[in-house]
């Protein structure tokens, strides 16, 4: 049978990576896609570090429209990221008939409904399972192998960097300005690491989820998404002695009201198996009518890793290639007329239970006062624990653990609290998910 010829946008650690295993793996992966998956055309800005990966029948160019308009490729792959020139490849690439599979999880996020749309209207394809958790197959899961659940929820760690830092933090007691220059150092974070520790790029992949899991148009700017960068050693410890894990989650849940979407650090108890992931690893619970809760679990970024799911697409797409576009799963597992229009209801709406860290003046009626407001706020306390004064100190710490509440009631009590004479500072405060129902 004619091989399905690829052109390859981008020969950067994914790309190289795809290049490198399709490679090695060619008679594997043919068998599997019943015929050769050939890459015939790079395109890279390096023409030198291209020629130095690609075998000398490979075309090298500097142009990469040169591949999206060219009639002998048949699936265009797309590493280049950003938001701008990648999606203006994607578009022309789908325009020319092209299949197309992107790891691009930030364009998506942001231009994916006009993206499927233009796809839709050609009747091709554009996969994207390495833009969510690397190598972990999450979103066929999501399409697919759980297609007959009813989904609740999704937790997720899904940016590796983050998850180091926290790790880091925990294990060796260092401060987060300390691991980050560590993470920096080993090239699990990049110079500027906005994105990773700020909770956008995992914002970027729970919004993509959210969309498959409950047939939703992708909406990013929706997502509540609060970093780590306050995080500190003191609360890591804290949470610890009381039998919580901190992690950034990717959190997305079906509730009476709408559809939670939302990316914050998570106390998550301890013997949770997502609560003992640690270093970059990343990790995926969804929660199914039917199946229960399941795991995922692996490297979420990588050259190798990310290059699975890119390959993994490129199977996928060469066996449809020639299929009737009505039978092939839609991008957002849903068919695209029947897409949802429920509401993702705003932060002040979410019910969580919740950390709160305030410090206060150690003298007799604070407590009093404390727990007055947040009655007065129908907020109910599970834990509270006053720590030992410092030395030549009247200043103390005082952890509140509340059961289920409303965001708003928390806003306000906090709002309450801070105004307290007795009360130093800002209220410190972090949510809790016990992933159990």
């Amino acid at each position: 049978m004619k091989p399905i010829h690829i052109g390859l946008l981008g020969i950067g650690t994914v790309g190289g990576g795809t290049y490198t295993v399709l490679k090695r793996n060619r008679e594997e992966i043919a068998r599997r896609a019943g015929r050769e998956i050939i890459v015939t055309m790079i395109a890279d800005k390096d023409l030198e570090k291209a020629r130095a990966l690609a075998d000398s029948n490979v075309i090298v160019t500097g142009n990469a429209h040169e591949i999206t308009t060219n009639p002998d490729i048949d699936i265009v792959v797309e590493l280049i990221g950003g938001q701008t020139i990648a999606k203006d490849l994607i578009l022309e690439a789908l325009a020319h008939g092209k299949h197309v599979v992107t790891a691009n999880k930030a364009l998506l996020a942001n231009h994916g409904t006009e993206i499927f749309a233009a796809a839709r209207a050609k009747g091709v394809i554009i996969a994207f399972e390495a833009a969510v958790a690397g190598g972990i197959p999450i979103i066929k899961a999501l399409r697919e192998g759980l297609t007959a659940n009813r989904i609740t929820w999704i937790a997720g760690i899904i940016n590796g960097t983050s998850n180091f830092i926290l790790s880091e933090m925990r294990e060796k007691g260092l401060s987060f300005e300390q691991v980050l220059a560590e993470a920096q150092k080993l090239g699990y974070a990049e110079a500027d690491p906005t994105y990773d520790i700020e909770g956008i790029d995992a914002a970027h992949k729970i919004t993509l989820m959210s969309a498959i899991a409950f047939g939703i148009p992708v909406q990013f700017s929706k997502v509540y998404t609060e970093g780590i960068t306050k995080l500190t050693g003191e609360d890591i410890r804290y949470a610890e002695q009381l039998g919580y894990r901190i992690k950034l989650l990717g959190i997305t849940k079906r509730v009476e009201k709408g559809i939670e979407l939302r990316v914050h650090p998570t106390l998550i108890p301890v013997r949770r198996l997502i609560a003992n992931v640690e270093g970059v690893m990343n990790a995926i619970v969804v929660k199914g009518d039917a199946v229960g809760a399941t795991l995922y679990y692996g490297a979420g970024a990588g050259a190798e890793p990310t290059a699975s799911s890119v390959i993994a697409d490129l199977v996928d797409v060469t066996r449809l290639h020639t299929a009737d576009p009505m039978y092939r799963v839609p991008p957002l597992s849903f068919q695209p007329d029947l897409l949802s229009d429920t509401p993702v209801i705003p932060m002040e709406e979410v019910e969580t239970s919740y950390y709160l860290r305030i410090q206060v003046i150690d003298k007799p009626g604070v407590m009093a006062e404390i727990t007055r407001i947040v009655a007065d706020n129908h907020i109910s306390i599970s834990a509270l624990v006053q720590k030992e004064a410092s030395d030549e100190s009247d200043q103390v710490s005082v952890i509140m653990l509340t059961h289920l509440t409303v965001e708003k009631n928390i806003n306000a009590a906090i709002a309450r609290i801070e105004a307290l004479p007795v009360v130093n500072g800002k209220v410190f405060r972090l949510r809790i998910e016990e992933l159990n129902n």
